[in-house]
């Protein structure tokens, strides 16, 4: 059933949506738009327009500017847990950290010896430790990044150890990883696999994998199949539900699996985040445009 912009696949999803709000769109200037971070300390919004280079900045006092140019390819952004900007950049082949006086800190950028494929999306843990996804879409062409061959055997999962610095590989069985998650009690990652882009027998799916001791991945599972589309990025609400990209627009799971609903879009979604004082407007990143959308759920504060 579709009313307006939703499809309302279980009636539990009802109660995470608001019939009677207006899809917004904010801006459409963007070239692939990716990326969402919320601040809720400076009251503004981040994302990343990859082909353009350059990371923009939403408040809805004075719409949008660029908050950095020439970023380097930028993709995934999240805060640590000091509230520092973390970044996923294509054209480096590394993950960044934006300390409070501007200058950047540069995380990871190898593994083993070689140069990362294409850092893709991050995610910060309650410990502190930064997990990342590295697929090849950043060496891909000179689109999104800088065409090269991989220097890594794999498409990778790693987590960096907050204290030391240690990069370690926590996944090596995708295909693509690509946007990353965590539950509300950390326990589980939900991982995309994207690598349907490139080939229509591929992967297209996320994964719901166990976090063990807060360092490695233990049990997995194929939490859902996305149609159409892909899943990209993916956010999960406080209740436990996954929200994720998809070619429609945005589809809901319950931690089961189940397909709770969708939010119907006119582009193809990249990624989303919760924000707002209270967690409860959704924003979307789609093709060219940043759209807003309020919901009746908070997304889990994470960190």
């Amino acid at each position: 059933m579709i009313e307006d912009i939703y499809e309302y696949a279980d009636p539990r999803f009802r109660n995470l949506t608001l019939p009677n709000t207006q899809l917004e769109r904010l801006y459409d200037g963007c070239r692939w738009a990716e990326g969402p971070v919320w601040f809720n300390d400076g009251g503004y919004l981040l994302w990343s327009d990859i082909p353009n280079q350059r990371i923009l900045r939403w408040t809805p006092e004075q719409g949008v500017s660029v908050y950095r140019a020439a970023s380097n390819f930028a993709n995934g952004n999240t805060r640590d847990q000091q509230g520092r900007l973390v970044t996923c950049e294509h054209g480096t082949r590394r993950v960044t950290r934006t300390e409070p006086d501007g200058t950047i800190t540069v995380l990871a950028d190898a593994f083993d010896g070689k140069r990362l494929n294409s850092p893709n999306d991050v995610v910060v843990h309650r410990d502190g430790g930064v997990w990342f996804t590295d697929p090849t879409y950043g060496i891909l062409s000179d689109y999104e990044g800088y065409q090269a061959e991989p220097e890594q055997a794999g498409r990778n999962v790693y987590r960096i150890d907050p204290h030391s610095g240690e990069v370690v590989c926590v996944a090596d069985d995708f295909v693509q990883p690509n946007g990353l998650a965590f539950a509300p009690d950390g326990q589980t990652l939900y991982i995309a696999d994207s690598a349907r882009t490139h080939d229509p027998a591929a992967p297209h799916h996320i994964r719901a994998m166990e976090v063990v001791d807060g360092r490695w991945l233990g049990k997995s599972r194929v939490l859902a199949q996305i149609e159409p589309g892909i899943p990209d990025g993916l956010r999960v609400d406080v209740q436990g539900n996954i929200w994720t990209s998809a070619g429609d627009g945005i589809q809901c799971f319950d931690a089961q699996g189940t397909l709770l609903g969708k939010i119907l879009l006119p582009e193809k979604v990249a990624n989303l985040t919760f924000g707002g004082p209270r967690r409860n407007r959704l924003f979307i990143t789609a093709n060219t445009s940043l759209y807003l959308i309020h919901v009746a759920v908070a997304g889990a504060q994470y960190p």
